[in-house]
Formats: structure tokens, sequence, C-alpha cells
């Protein structure tokens, strides 16, 4: 028996179990869904009005691209950019299935073209570039066209001197790009170094999960590191790191909790709370709307 035959085997006995996701919690015609965490059961409409997070207890579900891009950016102010990049094949590679149709079947699953929409937008009036990966796709990974997609982004934001803002979730490099792929970490870092040295804000927002070059790259490399509630964030799986130091590790370690209290995520910010912490850090970060009110209040105009 061959590997992948082993691990065919396995997935074909192996019990299902339900995805953390609230587009796939659906209960009875589709107008409920059930909390994966507390079990309560609440209208899918009321669920989306509270930005997909369980009243209840909090569980953030996972939402797609669009909505995250709803949530966040002025309504009608999103305008994407390099909506026509699609991946290639360079490496010609094939496991089970060849590279170019899972492309083709997540691009039509999913309606992207890859695993990141970028853009420009704005939040309560103020100017913002925004890049959002998309996990549905292929595990959000990230392959050339993420990193051309994402690098032109933070250029185009520091030629405008916008911040930026990018929302990760990533099982990190997309392996059917190889060493293409790896290389996108150092051409994103050095873009994001030149909007450092151009003295631009840049949030990076970790969401469930964050993992893998990722991770490694241009998720830890922001001013202020926001994480949602629960997040799973990391480099490498727990039992790998175990079976390397030969160590039990704590449990939560890769928790955004456990990350925040160790120094590595600076704060966590609910969703529900997500677009009114962003304004306000927007604010802080901006001289001009920073001195507003001090002037207002002289008389005077900055």
């Amino acid at each position: 028996m061959s590997l992948f035959d082993w691990f065919a085997d396995r997935r074909k006995n192996a019990p299902v179990v339900r995805p953390n996701q609230g587009a796939e919690t659906d209960e009875g015609d589709g107008l409920w869904s059930k909390c994966p965490e507390c079990s309560q059961v609440v209208y899918r409409k009321d669920l989306v009005a509270n930005a997909s997070v369980c009243a209840g207890c909090g569980h953030h579900n996972r939402i797609d691209s669009s909505e995250r891009i709803r949530l966040l950016a002025d309504q009608g102010s999103f305008e994407g950019l390099d909506n026509d990049l699609a991946p290639t094949d360079p490496l010609a590679f094939k496991d089970r299935r060849s590279y170019v149709d899972r492309i083709r079947d997540s691009q039509q699953a999913t309606g992207l073209r890859d695993a990141v929409v970028t853009g420009l937008c704005r939040l309560e009036g103020m100017p913002l570039a925004l890049g959002v990966m998309d996990f549905r796709f292929m595990g959000g990974s990230m392959g050339s066209v993420v990193g051309e997609k994402l690098t032109r982004l933070i250029e185009e934001a520091t030629a405008r001197r916008y911040p930026l803002l990018i929302v990760c979730a990533s099982g990190g490099a997309r392996m059917q790009e190889g060493m293409l792929s790896l290389m996108q970490m150092a051409k994103i870092s050095g873009a994001l170094e030149r909007h450092r040295r151009s003295e631009l804000l840049y949030l990076p927002l970790l969401t469930h999960p964050t993992t893998g070059g990722v991770t490694a790259s241009f998720a830890m490399l922001g001013d202020l590191i926001l994480a949602e509630p629960k997040a799973l964030i990391g480099f490498a799986g727990r039992r790998v790191i175990e079976q390397t130091l030969r160590e039990k590790l704590p449990e939560g370690f890769q928790t955004a909790e456990y990350l925040r209290d160790h120094g590595f995520v600076d704060a966590i910010v609910p969703r529900t709370q997500l677009r009114a912490t962003l304004a306000t850090l927007l604010r802080l970060h901006d001289p001009a709307r920073r001195l507003q009110p001090v002037a207002a209040a002289a008389g005077m105009t900055p």
C-alpha cells in the first residue's frame, strides 16, 4: 500500500467532524445555526447581524473575504486591486490530483481567483489599504499570486501614504509551488520594510487559523499585532513541535490569548468591536486628525 493510499484509507474510515465554521453548522432548513462551542441555536440572520459571533459564548465563526470586507469597509467604498491575477502551475505539480485541478475546484467553489482579496477603501471616512485572506481557497495558502497581490497592495499603500491592514487566515506556504511560494515571504517583508521606513502604519489581524510561512513573515511584522479571540496562531503544529523538542507543551500555547500573555500579540479584539477599534487606531496614527480636536478647541485650523 502506498503512502497516499494509506492516508486515503484513514480518511475514509475516520468519523466525520464538522468544520468550525458558521456556514457549515446549519440546522433544519438552513434558517438556523447551531454554535459549535455552546450548542446554542440561533436564527441565521441574527448571527450574521452580530458579525457571525455567537451571542451566547462569543465564539467567532469563520467568515469569508466578502463578509470581512463588508464588516470593515464603508459601504460602497471598496475598490479591488489586481482582480485578474490568477495562479499558474510552474512546477507541473501533481500528488493524488494535479495542482491545476485543485485551483480550478477552489475557483469554482469560492468565486475567487486566489486566496486573497486586496483593494483600497475607507473606514469611517479614513483611507485604508486592505488585504483579506480567504481560508476557503486551498486553506488560504500563500502562493505566488497571494504574494504578488499583497506586495502590490503594500506598494500602493506606500505610494498613497495610506495605512495598511492585512487580515490573515492561512495554513502557510502553498506546497504545490515549492520554493516560489517560500520566496513570497521575503518579497512581502521587503515591501513592508519600505512601508515602515515611510513612517506609515501597518496592522495585521490574525484570525483562525494563522500558521506556517504567513506567521513566519508578514503576520508578525505589524506596528500593532491584533488577533481575534481564541484564534489558532503558530508556525508548526503542536505534535511536530512536541516531537522535535521532546517536551509536553502547555495547553492552549498556540491560542491568541497565550500569545498575548507572552508578548507576541498586542491586543485581542472581538469582531464586534473591530471596526471601532481600527477607527481609533487610524485616528491616533494620523497627525492631521489627531490635531483636529486640539485645533478646534483653540479656534485654529490645523
